[in-house]
């Protein structure tokens, strides 16, 4: 129900999800699948209709697998079971997947569009769907159902919070929920609301992103890494016989064309590329960022609104998913009775700690992809050699890189 924002709230409803991204729509679909009552809102006119992240490791698989959903991506993504370092057309070191201990051994690339569209699809079946264009204006802990701290709000029917939505048409809502998760990306209005600190750095180097379609001799099943004097290039096939090219550059194009994409892999890649077409391209600034708390009374924070950090390795989607679906069955778990409220403190003590291995890690491999003049690059190449000889590392960093150790 519309109201001025004055009016009393009706419900309360069990959750409020805000953000209807993968990392929002990964926990509709949880709580739904356990039967809590769940609205999902989004500023934004409608979902991703880009790829923008497009790859799926095998943890996430694993945790999608627990709300039904694994089988239904791998039935239209890329499998891919290899990563390859290369200098040119040669291959300086080949990580294998496949023997990871997981029922996804391998790297799953699909757009982040149709993974969108398949947890939707996914909630709808549930009851749930997506209010679009409708942004958080502010809210407040309620009067009635806790007192917003550790022990429980929200929790023993009464309302945690009482959030002021408002709509397309100029006019406000008041919802009345027992929790409140903020899905809503690294400009997280859920979090400055709450004014949680989102501390961390830009880095100075830019990307090229571009999804193209693309003639060229390498195997279809592979993600490629090339090293270069010029900086890196990775290559990962996408469904529908394209590709997508991930470069760093001192100063990226606003807007890629096909020219700069040739351009990258004759410079870069294994010779002989012929790139026919483009069909989403961008440059991008990255951040390495983390929020300083997860939760805040019956608010808690998940996927971008909590963490971001350079796309190297493609962890960012994963992360958020995973802290999704831990965090839709705690929730659940409590609102169902099964678990007391103190187990909502879980969520942060896993997630929290993941997130900065991750932001570690991909630290790590965007400061050597984004390293300056022709000797540290020499030198970086000729480390990553030396490193990636040892099979034991080989298996340590397929393992990291998956997320199985997170």
């Amino acid at each position: 129900m519309v109201t001025s924002g004055s009016e009393p709230a009706r419900g309360p409803i069990d959750v409020l999800i805000v953000g209807a991204g993968p990392v929002g729509l990964a926990a509709a679909v949880t709580l739904r699948r356990r039967g809590a009552s769940v609205r999902i809102v989004d500023a934004a006119p409608q979902g991703a209709t880009t790829s923008r992240a497009a790859v799926i490791h095998a943890r996430t698989l694993e945790v999608l697998e627990s709300i039904d959903m694994a089988a239904t991506l791998v039935g239209e993504g890329v499998v891919v079971p290899d990563f390859t370092v290369r200098d040119g057309a040669r291959t300086l070191a080949r990580l294998d997947f496949r023997g990871l201990r997981t029922p996804y051994p391998y790297t799953l690339m699909l757009s982040q569009a149709r993974t969108e569209e398949l947890l939707h699809a996914a909630l709808a079946e549930l009851g749930g769907e997506v209010e679009r264009e409708v942004e958080l204006d502010t809210f407040m802990r309620a009067n009635s159902g806790g007192d917003g701290g550790e022990g429980g709000a929200g929790v023993a029917g009464g309302a945690g919070e009482v959030a002021v939505l408002r709509h397309p048409d100029g006019t406000h809502e008041q919802v009345a929920a027992r929790f409140v998760i903020g899905a809503d990306g690294s400009r997280s209005r859920v979090r400055q609301e709450r004014g949680i600190a989102f501390d961390g750095s830009e880095y100075a180097a830019s990307f090229v992103l571009a999804d193209v379609v693309l003639r060229w001799s390498l195997p279809a099943d592979e993600v490629q890494l090339f090293l270069a004097t010029r900086g890196l290039v990775v290559v990962a096939p996408l469904p529908g016989g394209r590709h997508r090219i991930v470069a760093t550059m001192d100063e990226a194009p606003a807007q890629p064309t096909v020219a700069d994409v040739q351009h990258i892999l004759d410079e870069r890649g294994p010779g002989g590329a012929v790139v026919d077409s483009l069909v989403w391209g961008s440059r991008f600034r990255v951040a390495h960022r983390l929020a300083a708390t997860y939760r805040d009374g019956a608010v808690f924070l998940a996927g971008d609104a909590a963490h971001v950090h350079s796309p190297a390795g493609g962890q960012g989607m994963n992360l958020g998913i995973q802290d999704a679906v831990l965090l839709g069955g705690l929730l659940a778990d409590v609102l169902g009775g099964g678990r007391g409220a103190d187990a909502l403190a879980q969520y942060e003590r896993l997630r929290r700690p993941a997130a900065r291995r991750v932001i570690a890690l991909t630290d790590r491999m965007t400061r050597m992809a984004t390293l300056r003049g022709p000797i540290l690059r020499g030198l970086r190449d000729g480390a990553i050699r030396a490193v990636l000889h040892s099979r034991r590392r080989r298996t340590a960093l397929a393992r990291r890189i998956a997320q199985l150790d997170a």
